[in-house]
């Protein structure tokens, strides 16, 4: 009697990021993704640990996308060990050369930055997750596959990549293992989304893993022309305000999209002439991608935007800083959660001017400087540097990748019959539980299941699934806000906290209360285990 396959989440469960699950069977394991998790500090320390699986014994990956929380861990794979193809779409392919290579030199860049404030601490160094090298390593291994055609990544394992419209190249993946037909989505993208196709896959599988992303989320329904409507009055708002328009971006699909409405609006006369800097060199290259594919793309009709004398491609970072001078201009940076790339420095310089407006157009994770920003913080902490958040701090939702609550129900009721059960991942708690309460509600005796980093499921056709291992329980500290965003919130704004106080006797009794406080703790700590007493 053969053992059924077995499916285990590696990432974005109960969390947006990290995406990699398991697929196992007959001695063969498949990954589908491979991501980096980001978001709070803590979250991001699962990169570094090692994989709950060994690299060397996985046969292939299939990679839904070129985005960072599905593909940002394969030059870690690679270099563990990994030998096998990566499969997935052309422009997915093209993509990952340069996104991958630039999360490698974002890799050292921040391991060098941290290494040299751990020296001054006298702690052991920093080695980077991965580098350059390896990134471009795992882009030589990645074999691309056209859509809806079955191929082969492992012995006993059939896969058919279907468009899912969140972002050029995207893909749902089909998998047939051992009986068992299942799909898992990807990210889904919103219909009638820039550029691409509504989302597009077949009918009838025992197991549906879905995105849940915006799964307690329902969207305004607007139509292109409605969004630049929405994009045109901030624009012209934050213009009248005579400061910045700061907009962070993701380097990929949203800055293309952003472009082509912008464009659009000033061709038409409907904007001033105002200046667009497009402040991210991985921007850049992506949209070299883009145009490369622009006759495969929609809402181009033929014509190059990208190219129009209004929009400003930044270069080096001695160009980018000139741009603290400007006023009255937009301007786009990565990264889109504001947790890395030039758009802290865009933020340090504009989050306290009254005259500037803070733009957000995409999904904010827990834990990121971007959602505690948009959560209504008054000030925050960048780079070491406390600031005031006095800019006008706004948002528009019609440009997200993916899609809301009702699209998401759509899609999985568009997937039925399913025989055994639908797992839900890459979402916050909040957006897990809302979805599964209304898919039951829309589909009565649905089976639905909300797993988590580190379980493992045996999947039999027909019937739902049978858990085998149970989730990595120390994680859930990591999920969200960790003590590190408690520990910023604390010290941003403390030496202003201090000098509010009455006198100077009474602000330095607030210090040594703060300071009895953690000796009290340091005491603890020496009691359970004398060996880590190091006196001051």
């Amino acid at each position: 009697m053969s053992i059924p396959p077995k499916l285990t989440f590696h990432g974005a469960a109960h969390t947006v990021t990290g995406s990699c699950m398991e697929f196992t069977h007959d001695g063969k394991s498949v990954l589908v993704d491979c991501g980096m998790f980001q978001g709070s500090r803590s979250l991001e320390a699962l990169n570094a640990e090692p994989f709950a699986f060994d690299p060397r014994r996985i046969d292939a990956v299939v990679l839904t996308h070129a985005h960072i929380d599905h593909s940002g861990l394969l030059p870690k794979l690679v270099k563990d060990g990994f030998k096998g193809i990566v499969h997935c779409t052309a422009p997915t392919a093209d993509l990952l050369e340069h996104m991958l290579a630039d999360s490698g030199r974002i890799q050292e860049a921040d391991t060098q930055r941290r290494n040299r404030r751990r020296d001054r601490a006298g702690e052991d160094p920093f080695e980077p997750v991965y580098t350059e090298e390896d990134a471009l390593a795992a882009w030589r291994q990645c074999s691309p596959v056209p859509l809806e055609q079955w191929f082969e990544p492992a012995p006993g394992f059939r896969a058919r990549l279907w468009n899912a419209g969140h972002i050029l190249g995207s893909a749902s993946v089909e998998l047939e293992i051992g009986g068992v037909r299942l799909i898992c989505s990807g990210d889904i993208g919103p219909e009638h989304k820039a550029f691409h196709p509504d989302p597009e896959g077949p009918q009838g599988f025992g197991f549906v893993v879905c995105e849940a992303t915006y799964g307690d989320r329902q969207r305004e329904d607007v139509t292109q022309e409605e969004r630049r409507r929405l994009l045109k009055a901030e624009v012209l708002a934050a213009m009248a305000r005579g400061g910045n328009l700061v907009i962070p971006t993701f380097a990929l699909e949203r800055t293309q999209e952003l472009l082509l409405d912008l464009a659009l609006l000033q061709r038409r006369k409907e904007l001033p002439g105002t200046p667009i800097f497009i402040d991210s060199p991985l921007a850049s290259r992506a949209t070299d991608v883009f145009e490369r594919y622009a006759a495969e793309l929609e809402d181009l009709d033929g014509g190059n935007i990208f190219n129009d004398p209004d929009l400003h491609f930044v270069g080096n970072v001695q160009e980018s800083i000139r741009l603290n001078a400007m006023s009255g201009a937009i301007i786009m940076a990565a990264s889109g959660m504001c947790e890395g790339g030039r758009i802290r420095h865009h933020l340090l310089h504009n989050l306290h001017r009254r005259e500037s407006t803070i733009l957000f157009v995409g999904f904010q994770a827990q834990g990121s400087l971007g959602r505690i920003i948009l959560d209504g913080a008054e000030r925050v902490r960048i780079s070491g540097n406390d600031v005031r958040v006095r800019a006008q701090i706004r948002r528009i939702d019609s440009y997200s990748a993916h899609a809301d609550q009702g699209e998401l129900l759509d899609w999985i009721e568009d997937r039925q019959p399913i025989a055994g059960n639908v797992f839900l991942s890459h979402g916050e708690q909040s957006a897990l539980e809302t979805l599964r309460r209304e898919l039951q509600r829309r589909t009565p005796g649905l089976a639905v299941k909300l797993p988590e980093i580190g379980e493992s499921y045996e999947l039999q056709p027909g019937v739902p699934a049978r858990r085998t291992a149970t989730g990595r329980a120390e994680l859930q500290h990591t999920l969200g806000r960790d003590w590190q965003n408690a520990y910023a919130d604390f010290v941003t704004g403390l030496k202003s906290e201090l000098a509010a106080i009455e006198d100077a006797q009474r602000r330095e009794k607030a210090l040594r209360d703060m300071q009895e406080i953690l000796d009290t703790y340091r005491s603890a700590r020496t009691k359970r285990n004398p060996r880590s007493h190091r006196p001051r």
